[in-house]
């Protein structure tokens, strides 16, 4: 594209209040701050139910029964050591520089696996943590261990990104929190990538390969790092307010504050917050909740005064730093934790796009020059 040409931006620039799906999965509500997955409050399923509960509701529309998820477990479990002994063949995927390329590639390669639906969807699920835990693994010249076709899944997923360290209850029940919380977020950059992907009839796993493409840019999904980076220059509460004032001086973005579609805090800080301190009270808490917290009212203060007609609130992305780093996933592994929860809500879209079969074919707006002399 000419760079030098000056395009006027259109009403749905970027697609905003345009209805692309209807879908039983989720709902947004940006002005209350709201946030229903299949009927359920985020903040209900998250403290009350596993990722393998939350991962059928969204493929069936209806919470498990004590057998069904042990059935979700049983195949999430024989996907991970799917994924485990494929990666032999997956040098080339685990050699990329970035972990979300590594994941791309892998899930690719991969491919959607074999057995009824649902088989297919639990073994690329589980494949994600797999697939990370290996990259990061092979980045520190280190071994992966087997993972544990036995265990609940966010178990030995943490178990697996800690190289083998199991991980105490607490944390894994923490990490667990995280993943039902992300498993699905209305029609968000990278599940609309899945579903204009699903609706070609590609396969399930090039339309999750692309949602990871989509996740990967740090406009979705890959600020938490960027985040604890953030708060490790900061360093102090007491320093919060005159580092995010250079920060907004110099023209740059204050990482985990503000977000497209909420105009206040968004609910899933509430539930994350809530497992930090509950890790607080199991003896397993970080400092860096406290400075997370400072840091959140100096920039929301800052931001109301440089931009009075915005709401600028804490996103999901400011306490995913907080609460990924306590549990003990690398940092680099943060975006990848992220993609592990919303594979899930992505394979969910991915079925309900292929139900509608019609492929969606949006149109653009040229806005050109017209008869231009024709090229020799």
């Amino acid at each position: 594209m000419n760079t030098a040409i000056n395009l006027p931006v259109s009403r749905s620039s970027g697609l905003d209040g345009v209805v692309v799906a209807d879908t039983l999965l989720s709902e947004v509500d940006g002005e209350e701050g709201r946030l229903i997955i299949a009927g359920h409050e985020v903040e209900e399923l998250a403290g009350r139910f596993s990722f393998e509960a939350a991962a059928h509701l969204l493929w069936t529309g209806g919470l498990p029964s004590p057998e069904e998820e042990q059935r979700w477990s049983t195949q999430l479990g024989a996907g991970r050591i799917a994924a485990y002994e494929a990666l032999p063949r997956l040098s080339g995927a685990l050699h990329q520089p970035q972990v979300m390329g590594a994941l791309a590639a892998g899930v690719a390669a991969l491919g959607p696996g074999s057995g009824p639906p649902e088989a297919q969807a639990a073994h690329q699920i589980a494949a994600i943590p797999v697939l990370a835990a290996a990259w990061s693994a092979q980045q520190r010249g280190l071994a992966l261990p087997r993972p544990d076709a036995d265990a609940r899944h966010a178990s030995d997923v943490l178990r697996l990104v800690r190289l083998g360290e199991a991980p105490p209850p607490a944390l894994a029940r923490a990490l667990e929190r995280y993943l039902v919380t992300v498993i699905d977020h209305g029609m968000n950059a990278s599940t609309f990538t899945a579903r204009v992907i699903a609706s070609t009839q590609a396969h399930s796993s090039l339309a999750v390969a692309g949602a990871i493409g989509a996740l990967s840019g740090p406009l979705h999904g890959g600020a938490p790092g960027p985040v604890l980076d953030m708060l490790d220059a900061i360093g102090r509460p007491a320093d919060a307010a005159a580092w995010l004032s250079a920060e907004l001086a110099a023209g740059r973005r204050i990482m985990g504050m503000g977000h497209r579609v909420y105009r206040v805090r968004d609910p899933r800080v509430v539930v994350l917050e809530r497992a930090a301190r509950e890790l607080e009270e199991a003896g397993l808490g970080t400092p860096r909740l406290a400075l997370a917290k400072a840091v959140e009212a100096a920039a929301e203060a800052l931001l109301s005064a440089k931009n009075p007609d915005r709401s600028l609130k804490a996103n999901v992305e400011l306490a995913t730093a907080v609460l990924l780093d306590a549990v003990g996933v690398p940092r680099a592994l943060f975006s990848a934790m992220f993609a592990a929860g919303r594979v899930a809500g992505w394979l969910a879209h991915i079925a309900e796009q292929q139900q509608s079969g019609r492929l969606i074919r949006p149109e653009s707006r040229y806005v050109g020059p017209r008869g231009a002399t024709r090229l020799a």
